[in-house]
């Protein structure tokens, strides 16, 4: 690999880690009055065992431990809910994560939103449970109504539902020692109520509004900084790739859209063997990675385009007016996303093809070697 490849790689991995865990940042809101304030750990926010917390208890963060007593709601946004077998929240639960597990009580309703829910072996819902998520398994006791729009659910033999239990997917299993008070109905419209997070009875905390120019504004930023470290860290790959794409623009588009589509089928198809499994997975990340990059690299080739109609050119002016100008022509309706599109792909297709390039020239320095030591 050459250095000039070389650098670009770093810079990409970089970049790609630091500002793809920007949106991730978690900001803890607890409202504890009259009793102990849960201890937030960096990203987690944590009641420990033998310990008691008046709620409600609103948080926003990557994690939530609740392993002792929170005497009141519990709303939150979070990556993980965790209530343990020693944890009880003693009024309602609402969760907006990617994963829910309940080993411990919940003396009011659950109502999830969620990848998955897991309520295991001797954990308890005094109330009902609501639930909308990709994978739901209930193995403990629900107190009311089990409502369940799940991809795939479980309702275990353990599991006891006082009430009636209502599911939407034909992959649901229910268990022939379960025990359910009421009806098991499956009805392919049903709807749940979504969780009720941070509006919740007694809460004091009002979630920020996000103006609709925010996304715009963040997305542009950080196209900028990631644009700043790609010239910098490889110049003369910038370089070509902006003479690629501003010389043959037909061409570039070409092999952005053959590289666009032919990536992730290669990378299918590498999954299907088991081996090729981690494989696989790596090379999605990558080539978000790539194709993040390419819209940027696509972004440069506009703007250089549009400096040159009046005869100038400066490749970090080419970046400032190329990121404005998508940023404005997105705002388009149909226009905006077509342009998006085309932008990507002649990025992508210069970039493929100066990589390209550039394995050739690694090709020949290395054959060159080789004659010159026999």
């Amino acid at each position: 690999m050459s250095p000039q490849s070389h650098r670009l790689a770093v810079a990409l991995l970089a970049i790609f880690v630091v500002l793809g865990g920007l949106p991730a940042v978690a900001v803890a809101q607890q409202s504890a009055p009259d009793g102990a304030e849960p201890e937030p750990s960096g990203a987690v926010v944590r009641v420990d065992e033998n310990e008691t917390v008046d709620g409600p208890l609103d948080a926003t963060t990557g994690a939530v431990v609740v392993a002792g007593t929170v005497d009141g709601d519990v709303s939150v946004a979070a990556g993980s809910v965790l209530v343990t077998d020693s944890g009880r929240v003693t009024g309602d639960l609402n969760a907006t994560a990617a994963s829910v597990l309940v080993e411990g009580r919940v003396d009011g309703d659950l109502t999830v939103a969620a990848a998955a829910l897991e309520l295991r072996e001797g954990s308890s819902v005094g109330g009902s449970v609501e639930a909308g998520v990709a994978d739901a398994r209930l193995a403990g006791a629900v107190g009311g109504d089990a409502t369940l729009d799940a991809t795939t659910a479980a309702v275990t033999p353990t599991a006891t539902i006082d009430g009636s239990l209502t599911y939407t997917s034909e992959r649901t299993t229910v268990a022939d020692g379960a025990t359910i008070g009421g009806d098991v109905t499956r009805d392919a419209a049903l709807t749940v109520a979504q969780p009720n997070v941070f509006g919740g009875s007694g809460s004091d905390f009002d979630a920020p509004t996000i103006p609709p120019w925010a996304g715009a504004v963040y997305s542009g930023l950080t196209s900028l900084l990631l644009g700043v470290v790609l010239l910098a860290a490889a110049p003369n790959v910038s370089r070509r790739l902006t003479d690629v794409g501003t010389t043959n623009p037909l061409r570039s588009g070409g092999v952005g859209i053959a590289t666009l589509i032919g990536t992730p089928i290669a990378l299918v198809i590498l999954a299907v063997t088991i081996v090729g499994i981690p494989l696989s997975i790596v090379g999605f990340v990558l080539f978000g990675a790539v194709v993040w990059a390419a819209t940027v690299y696509g972004a440069v080739v506009l703007g250089t385009w549009l400096l040159s109609l009046g005869d100038y050119r400066n490749r970090w002016a080419a970046l400032v007016v190329g990121v404005v100008a998508v940023a404005v022509v997105q705002r388009i309706p149909v226009v905006g996303g077509v342009a998006r599109l085309v932008v990507l792909v002649i990025g992508l297709g210069a970039l493929a093809t100066v990589l390209y390039e550039l394995r050739g020239a690694d090709d020949d320095t290395v054959g060159e070697d080789a004659s010159a030591t026999t």
